[in-house]
């Protein structure tokens, strides 16, 4: 969709009348790189000017909210803008656009940006990467990481884990796999490398890769704070667990694959071996 706005105008206005639009894709922002960003403007000056609609009251921004962030830190009171007219549509669709292109979106916000590119606007995968300049595979890998539970997912916003990372943990087959694994790249500081390994040994351990094991039962099932504790248990130490329970007493059966798969179980119950 092309848009074509009534006008196009720079001028400058009260930094108070311009507020972040409703629409803006992008939830997430550095405070160390929004804190560079007013610093280069404290000493340089707003050299791009945010884009802005009229509303009622004032302006909305349609583009450069990272600049609005750091101009009000940098202290400014009046800034100039692009003035622009323009129908809903064709704001979140410059929105959408201009951050795809241009900022420094995290992979889930990525990925959201294209999911509502291609809902908003009857796109397929191939015309809105031709809208993003990126190439459609691009937009496919992107979109897959939505398919992670939403624990994994917000693990990526923060930089917990790379996309390579989610890409590895896209292989298993269940949301828990997934999350498990995540919680051992976290905990362990894996690489992607790393994680790929990790996933290997305990791959060997059993065919059934690293689904919870199945309760080793003292004549009656665990009841249910018995079975999260066993659930919990495996995600602390990233291996297979065994819990038999009953009445106050029972066992628990750490698996491992190596030597070094044990060495990591003992460093984490703060072990030392001769």
């Amino acid at each position: 969709m092309d848009v074509h706005p009534l006008r196009r105008v720079i001028r400058r206005v009260p930094l108070s009348q311009v507020t972040p639009s409703q629409a803006q894709p992008r939830r997430l922002f550095q405070e160390e790189s929004i804190a560079s960003l007013a610093e280069s403007i404290e000493r340089d000056g707003l050299l791009s000017p945010p884009v802005v609609r009229p509303c009622p009251g004032g302006y909305e921004l349609i583009a450069g909210e990272r600049r609005w962030r750091a101009s009000q830190l940098a202290g400014l009171t009046e800034v100039p803008v692009v003035v622009r007219e323009a129908n809903d549509s064709a704001v979140l669709e410059m929105m959408l656009i201009e951050n795809l292109q241009r900022e420094n979106l995290n992979p889930i916000e990525e990925a959201q940006g294209y999911q509502q590119l291609i809902a908003q606007f009857n796109l397929n995968q191939e015309e809105a990467a031709v809208k993003v300049g990126r190439n459609r595979a691009t937009v496919a890998n992107a979109l897959r990481l939505l398919k992670l539970p939403e624990e994994v997912r917000e693990s990526i916003r923060k930089g917990e884990i790379t996309a390579g990372h989610a890409k590895v943990i896209l292989g298993l087959e269940t949301a828990a796999d997934q999350v498990l694994a995540a919680h051992e790249t976290i905990s362990n500081g894996l690489s992607v490398r790393a994680l790929e390994e990790w996933l290997e040994h305990l791959k060997n351990l059993s065919n059934d890769s690293i689904k919870p094991a199945k309760p080793v039962h003292l004549k009656e099932p665990l009841d249910a704070n018995a079975s999260d504790l066993q659930v919990r248990l495996q995600q602390r130490f990233g291996a297979k667990v065994g819990l038999r329970y009953r009445k106050g007493k029972g066992a628990i059966t750490i698996h491992f694959a190596n030597n070094d798969d044990l060495d990591r179980i003992l460093q984490i119950c703060s072990v030392t071996t001769d």
